[in-house]
């Protein structure tokens, strides 16, 4: 067994090798990659991704990033192409091919077909002079000088160089286009990502009866039983106008009863947070999650334009949500 140093060292090594591999993708980045761009912008159809083997798991990733970004894109398979699925391929689509070597037997075989049907092909490779080189109309080169396996001979190196120019590809396209984190949320709008670039505090904040709120002029036991009831350990202060003028907490009144025992008998508007933090309902989850880090509180009154109570948004709501 090898000593711990030993085994560290190995798995620096692999990424030390592989990031280096990665920079000279910059060298790779020329009037290929420019025309590659070009044809993407100008796409009537979807991009249509083949790869075998590792490089079909990167076929796989770059088709799902250029999906969330608004390019319309999927993987496919060789084979299963060659055996039926042509028919998923219109005029107005375009292939993407992967293949370090150029030379993938499937990838060869199906290219006639592809070239029969007046589709235009961008192929990934790290072989400008392959047959698949040789057969697109754009080549983006990915060359790599070593694998990070010690033989020299497993693909790393080459995939991650793969898939680090398809994500150069990707976000350029994208840039160009426009493309703005409100656009990515259309994409997620279930995952993490979309719900805080979607998600409102009106969406989430308690509303009705489960909003604590009190007046001035009303005793610290009435606040209370109000906060005990509605479980946030919290109030809001409101006027006759139902208008937000302070806030009290389970904070507040331990920090008065060490000074004073009869505090429960005192009115809220004495001891309340005079000009509290509070959030509009249009505003973001995410917004009103940063308000509340900030100040290191538990909740928040939630407001109109009017400054208005309409609602109230806690932490653990916000947790349960996912943001």
């Amino acid at each position: 067994m090898l000593k711990d140093n030993e085994i560290v060292k190995i798995a620096k090594k692999v990424i030390s090798t592989e990031a280096k591999q990665i920079l000279l993708q910059l060298k790779n980045i020329d009037q290929g990659f420019v025309k590659a761009v070009k044809l993407l912008l100008d796409l009537e159809g979807k991009v249509i991704v083949i790869g075998i083997g590792k490089s079909g798991l990167i076929g796989r990733k770059i088709a799902a990033t250029f999906s969330s970004l608004n390019i319309p894109s999927v993987f496919l398979h060789p084979v299963e192409l060659l055996h039926g699925d042509m028919g998923l391929i219109r005029q107005e689509d375009l292939v993407l091919a992967l293949s370090y070597s150029g030379e993938t037997e499937e990838i060869k075989k199906l290219i006639p077909f592809l070239k029969n049907f007046g589709i235009k092909i961008i192929s990934f490779t790290g072989k400008k002079n392959s047959k698949l080189a040789e057969c697109s109309n754009v080549v983006v080169c990915t060359k790599i000088l070593k694998e990070a396996c010690p033989y020299n001979i497993v693909p790393t190196s080459s995939t991650t160089a793969m898939l680090v120019v398809g994500d150069a590809l990707g976000i350029t396209v994208a840039n160009i286009k426009g493309f703005k984190k409100e656009d990515f949320a259309k994409f997620h709008p279930s995952g993490s990502l979309g719900k805080q670039l979607t998600l409102k505090v009106k969406d989430i904040m308690r509303k009705g009866k489960m909003i604590p709120k009190v007046h001035p002029e009303d005793k610290v036991k009435d606040a209370l039983f109000i906060m005990t009831s509605t479980k946030l350990g919290a109030t809001a202060v409101v006027d006759k106008t139902n208008k937000l003028i302070g806030y009290f907490t389970d904070g507040d009144l331990r920090r008065n009863f060490q000074k004073d025992p009869n505090i429960l008998y005192k009115k809220i508007g004495e001891l309340m947070t005079k000009n509290p933090k509070y959030v509009y309902s249009e505003q973001l989850v995410v917004e009103a999650k940063q308000i509340i880090k900030k100040y290191n509180c538990d909740n928040l009154a939630v407001v109109d334009k009017n400054k208005k109570v309409v609602g109230i948004i806690d932490e653990r709501d916000i947790l349960q949500h996912g943001i």
